[in-house]
């Protein structure tokens, strides 16, 4: 076991895989660095792969600046499946087939949904209402409060292949992609939910930059220091 100092700090650019919390990610490190000064710059759900950036030591300070920072993404929405957590990985509550629309229909709700808008956050998430965290209401069968957010987004590219939504979009901080899915769900009428999702790119950062944390768990002390960005 190594002792913590604090020479250990800086930037990990980790690529997370599908099926681990980013809370999980960064336990990974933590055992590897020995360390509890550690933390991310913002959650990705088990479901969504790709960058997730972890602050070590002293970095953890300047957690706040890169919370701030636009974000890309790029997934799927399916058409005519509606869940619970409005992603995969929720409970289906209703399946609708799918009826052949105009896409000029769908273009349209894109542009609405493209600029400032607002958006509705999802009832299974983390965040606090009255000092209560959303999800943890919801499991205990208590009413949850609607909590609509302004956020920023900008379509960078999509393409309907029969009722798979492709697309890539840039937004501003706090926006849930879930939340994008089951609108446009409603708007069609079909019902809609996320069902793949990776983060490509925070501020300034891209995905090249990281290191799975597949990889990450086999290596060493010495070879994890070795991927610190200062």
């Amino acid at each position: 076991m190594n002792n913590q100092t604090n020479d250990v700090y800086g930037i990990l650019f980790v690529d997370k895989s599908k099926g681990i919390t980013s809370h999980d990610a960064v336990n990974i490190i933590r055992r590897k660095l020995n360390i509890k000064r550690i933390g991310h710059t913002g959650t990705l759900d088990p479901l969504a792969t790709g960058l997730l950036i972890i602050l070590v030591g002293k970095y953890t300070s300047r957690q706040k600046d890169f919370q701030k920072m636009d974000k890309v993404y790029r997934g799927k929405i399916t058409l005519g499946i509606e869940t619970d957590t409005w992603d995969a990985d929720g409970k289906i509550l209703k399946e609708t087939e799918v009826f052949d629309f105009d896409e000029n229909t769908l273009k349209g709700i894109i542009k609405l949904l493209s600029g400032n808008i607002i958006q509705t956050v999802p009832p299974y998430s983390a965040v606090k209402y009255k000092g209560q965290t959303l999800y943890k209401l919801v499991r205990k069968n208590k009413s949850v409060p609607t909590i609509n957010r302004m956020v920023t987004t900008n379509w960078l590219d999509w393409k309907l292949d029969r009722n798979i939504l492709n697309f890539k979009i840039k937004c501003s901080s706090g926006t849930y992609i879930r939340s994008i899915a089951h609108q446009i769900g409603n708007m069609l009428g079909t019902g809609g939910t996320l069902t793949e999702l990776e983060r490509l790119e925070i501020g300034e950062y891209k995905i090249e930059l990281a290191t799975s944390i597949d990889r990450i768990e086999e290596m060493d002390y010495s070879s994890v220091i070795k991927l610190l960005k200062k």
